[in-house]
């Protein structure tokens, strides 16, 4: 048996169901959109899952974008977009391109 926590997690596949429908987003959307679906999850633990996604191969890096504007951290802010990655197995769920579609439109 193998020690340590499991390569799987259910968030991480919800974020793949995510970018599958959206084809690229930065962590603070995601975050907004997987809120309104899954239950409650940190925005913390979404980057992590991001982050790792990296490493497993279901995510990879599509750019790094800069805002200027008035942030508490200062006058940039720097969006980390992702896509889906070779090892990504996306499963179309019905609620999360409803979900897509309405946050576009607004």
């Amino acid at each position: 048996m193998k020690r340590g926590r499991p390569v799987a997690s259910e968030i991480r596949q919800h974020i793949v169901d995510i970018l599958g429908i959206m084809k690229k987003g930065y962590g603070y959307d995601i975050y907004r959109i997987y809120r309104k679906i899954y239950p409650k999850v940190t925005s913390r633990s979404i980057y992590y899952h991001l982050r790792k996604g990296i490493e497993t191969g279901e995510f990879k890096g599509a750019g790094v974008v800069k805002t200027e504007g008035q942030y508490s951290w200062g006058p940039t802010a720097e969006k980390i977009y992702y896509e889906l990655g070779p090892n990504a197995k996306p499963v179309n769920d019905p609620r999360v391109a409803e979900t897509v579609k309405k946050s576009s439109t607004q």
